[in-house]
């Protein structure tokens, strides 16, 4: 078999080039590599952060009363949430606070209730609500709304309806719903 001209100088070019990879490839390398030193920290520059450092360690008892402080306060702000585990218990504590208030009336005042829900306030807090329906003369309703603001949880009369009734005893027809600040996990649903 007889090659031609050209694949002839390419076997050539070819086994030249093996060649010379081969050499460059093993040829011993005397040269170490080259160790970069990190760089010399001046005794100024450690000092600066040193003081640095110093001054925000100062920082923290500081903050760490600011931190305190607004823990308290926000304790003490928090002292009027109705503390219930579900909805359902933080509308039988409004009813609960509405049959002691209308108790204390001479006569007792008697309720017909209504449940209403919890709704969000805020990221962080929610109100649930409980709606009452009585009779009553119009000195014991006055008497059971002051009675209801004097009380330590954050209540509010969110809606009060009052209606006349044919009677000669002069009393009147209530529907009253109430409302307390309460803690967002109660609301159902995922938090937005």
């Amino acid at each position: 078999m007889t090659l031609t001209p050209f694949y002839r100088r390419a076997l050539a070019s070819f086994a030249v080039s093996l060649l010379l990879g081969l050499i460059i490839r093993f040829w011993p390398d005397n040269s170490q590599a080259t160790v970069v030193a990190p760089a010399a920290e001046t005794l100024a520059a450690a000092e600066r952060r040193l003081q640095h450092a110093r001054d925000v360690a100062a920082l923290v008892p500081g903050k760490e009363a600011i931190l305190k402080h607004a823990q308290a306060a926000l304790a003490q702000r928090e002292k009027g949430l109705l503390t219930a585990d579900t909805a359902a218990q933080a509308q039988a504590q409004l009813l609960e606070i509405l049959r002691t208030v209308g108790a204390a009336e001479t006569p007792a005042v008697v309720f017909r209730s209504e449940l209403f829900g919890v709704s969000p306030l805020g990221q962080d807090y929610a109100t649930a609500s409980a709606g009452v329906a009585f009779e009553c003369h119009i000195d014991q309703l006055v008497n059971m709304l002051a009675a209801i603001t004097a009380r330590p949880e954050m209540l509010a009369v969110t809606e009060l309806h009052i209606n006349a009734t044919a009677n000669k005893d002069k009393r009147i027809s209530v529907r009253l719903t109430l409302s307390a600040a309460v803690p967002r996990k109660l609301v159902p649903g995922p938090r937005a």
